[in-house]
């Protein structure tokens, strides 16, 4: 189970980095626009400065056909590093490119994923991963869990090596039924992460765990109690 960040946004990939289990960054460039024009290139090796190469770093190509698409690949690895994945729409010409980009050894990440049959034919292209779009499928009248439990099947019967990176929430419960449907891997934005561990039940837990401490020892602390 992984949990990546869907933004462009320093301070917060900072902020998640450090609370969290994070294991990547996604963008895309609808993500981008909300971060206004950027140097794009320097952003990006500031995003992975930032989260190490450890973690992954998925960024989306701009052109629609497979020429393109691959020398936008290319002109990406070389200006930020050989280890981003390199988000691909799942079209006729992206399905071309993506077999050509793992030909050649990069990662790819199959995205704008609203049916079963874009996501079987990503998986057989050998992508790394395909983003599914939870909340608009949800929109279209599309079962969202239905599609992603069908790509976990079909990843196990076939044993490819594809994770489901599931993407596209509007709260938490998606979220977390993508998860139970059979999604390795998350990418959230960061505010809707950080909003779900804010509840007035668990505040009320903490303040009465340091009422009922202090009514029992005072202002001491665990530190000056060693």
């Amino acid at each position: 189970m992984e949990f990546l960040l869907d933004t462009a946004n320093l301070e917060w990939i900072r902020r998640c980095c450090d609370a969290f289990p994070i294991t990547g960054v996604t963008s895309n460039p609808s993500i981008l626009k909300a971060e206004g024009k950027l140097n794009l290139f320097a952003h990006f090796r500031k995003i992975r400065a930032l989260i190490g190469l450890e973690r992954t770093l998925h960024i989306q190509v701009l052109a629609e056909d497979c020429e393109g698409i691959l020398a936008d690949a290319a002109t990406i690895l070389q200006q930020v590093d050989e280890r981003v994945y390199i988000k691909v729409p799942t079209t006729e010409e992206g399905l071309k490119a993506m077999k050509a980009l793992k030909e050649k050894g990069v990662g790819v990440t199959a995205t704008a994923i609203y049916s079963k049959i874009q996501g079987f034919l990503a998986i057989a292209a050998g992508a790394d991963f395909i983003a599914p779009y939870f909340n608009r499928m949800e929109n279209l009248d599309v079962d969202a869990r239905e599609v992603i439990a069908a790509f976990a099947e079909m990843i196990g019967r076939t044993g490819a090596n594809t994770k489901i990176l599931a993407a596209s929430f509007k709260n938490m419960a998606q979220v977390n039924d993508a998860l139970m449907a059979g999604a390795q891997t998350v990418t959230v934005q960061p505010a809707l992460l950080c909003d779900a561990l804010k509840s007035a039940a668990v505040e009320k837990a903490v303040r009465d765990f340091a009422a009922d401490w202090k009514a029992v020892y005072g202002e001491d602390t665990l530190q000056n109690m060693a």
